[in-house]
């Protein structure tokens, strides 16, 4: 078998979804062009650090989760809990879409690669683990590449 190659589609994806057409989420499949985008330190803090750029900040009932460049966290003093590699995924993404990030989690989850989703307004940010990186990366464009075949001619 060769690496890197999706050998089926999601179970159910399509008859999980209420408010897209499959077609909608056929169409951001297909539209996926996925880059590796640096690594990213994802640390637990009890104030919002300042002075940095800050990715993404989540508040915890007791602290906060900032999710910064390694580079930038390091310089900054802050300890970096853990490392990720930020997949951008090439493709804009609504809010109320349906299904996108369950079947780019479930690709991966069957080659045991951890999917960390932070999503915006528009756009879906995913982030793997450093060494799994361009594994992610071609997993996700070969689905790119099968969700063209799924649209209609």
């Amino acid at each position: 078998m060769r690496q890197g190659r999706i050998l089926w589609v999601p179970l159910g994806y399509r008859e999980a979804m209420t408010h897209a057409s499959s077609t909608d989420l056929d169409r951001v499949l297909a539209s996926l062009d996925p880059t590796p985008s640096g690594t990213y330190a994802f640390s637990l803090v009890d104030e919002i650090p300042q002075n940095v750029d800050i990715f993404a900040l989540i508040r915890d009932e007791d602290s906060y989760t900032v999710v910064v460049e390694e580079d930038a966290a390091r310089e900054a003093g802050i300890n970096p809990d853990e490392l990720y590699t930020r997949i951008d995924l090439g493709s804009s993404t609504e809010l109320a879409a349906i299904g996108i990030t369950a079947s780019i989690a479930q690709i991966l989850a069957a080659r045991s690669i951890t999917a960390n989703f932070i999503a915006s307004r528009r756009h879906d940010h995913l982030f793997v683990q450093p060494d799994r990186a361009q594994e992610a990366t071609a997993l996700l464009e070969d689905l790119g590449r099968r969700a063209k075949g799924w649209l209609p001619a």
